[in-house]
């Protein structure tokens, strides 16, 4: 017993652990907090650096509804871990009861609420001040890549429909816009990764490859059989089904590969 016992703490201190703040606080990883300026407030944003010796892409992350909990700064770390700069924007930044971001929130619940309130507006600036950061990284290459999961997946497509200042966007379980006509305007390559059993969000998929079909950029949907939406951050868990687990682990490489091809 007490060798199993030791043994499960050594592999916690290699960061083999899948919860996300043992990952975070056992990352090798450089971590820090920036601050994005946009025309209306700063936004507290999270930073990670990969270890590699070359200048590197940097990946805007956009999380869930839930804002940026633990589990989006561990996915910001994994992505880091694959070789790229992740940066991750706080969007709940200024609107908490104190003026801070998602930390202060109550609750998931009450920070789901705010999330719902934000002004697109004021997202499109975070995500425009977010851009302009990166390219100022001295570590980065110049390329950027936005990836958003939940409501940061439909945050990511819709950016996509806004900016030239982008190389690609990852969509991951969100819905595409709902106007036919803003697909016209999207200049990069859009990735989208969908559970089979999330018909909310995939219903929408087939009026998105339809205005992507006007366009010249590329729109690639993958549908993960039998994985719930959320994959990513369920397929970790320690209770996680077979599907999201899979769903999770074929996303990952299918991520890794589109990274080293932008």
């Amino acid at each position: 017993m007490r060798g199993a016992v030791l043994f499960f703490l050594f592999i916690l201190q290699l960061g083999w652990s899948q919860d996300p703040l043992a990952r975070l606080e056992n990352s090798p990883r450089h971590h820090e907090w920036v601050t994005l300026n946009t025309p209306d407030k700063p936004i507290k944003s999270f930073l990670v650096y990969p270890e590699v010796e070359q200048k590197a892409t940097v990946v805007i992350l956009i999380h869930e509804n839930r804002g940026l909990n633990d589990w989006a700064r561990s996915m910001a770390d994994q992505i880091a871990e694959m070789g790229y700069i992740a940066l991750a924007p706080d969007f709940l930044w200024g609107s908490a009861p104190n003026g801070e971001g998602t930390s202060a929130y109550e609750n998931p619940d009450a920070a789901r609420t705010g999330i719902y309130s934000l002004d697109p507006e004021g997202i499109k600036a975070t995500l425009d001040a977010a851009s302009e950061f990166a390219q100022k990284i001295p570590a980065a290459n110049g390329k950027v890549v936005v990836i958003g999961f939940c409501w940061g997946g439909s945050q990511s497509f819709q950016y996509a429909t806004a900016t030239s200042g982008i190389d690609a966007a990852i969509v991951c379980y969100g819905t595409g816009p709902q106007n036919p006509e803003a697909y016209a305007t999207i200049s990069v390559p859009v990735y989208g990764f969908y559970g089979g059993n999330d018909n909310r969000v995939n219903a929408t998929i087939a009026a998105s490859q339809k205005a992507m079909e006007k366009n010249t950029a590329l729109f690639e949907p993958v549908i993960y059989e039998g994985a719930g939406h959320g994959f990513f951050r369920a397929g970790e868990a320690p209770d996680a089904s077979a599907a999201n687990k899979t769903a999770r682990t074929e996303g990952l490489k299918r991520l890794r590969q589109i990274l080293s091809q932008i």
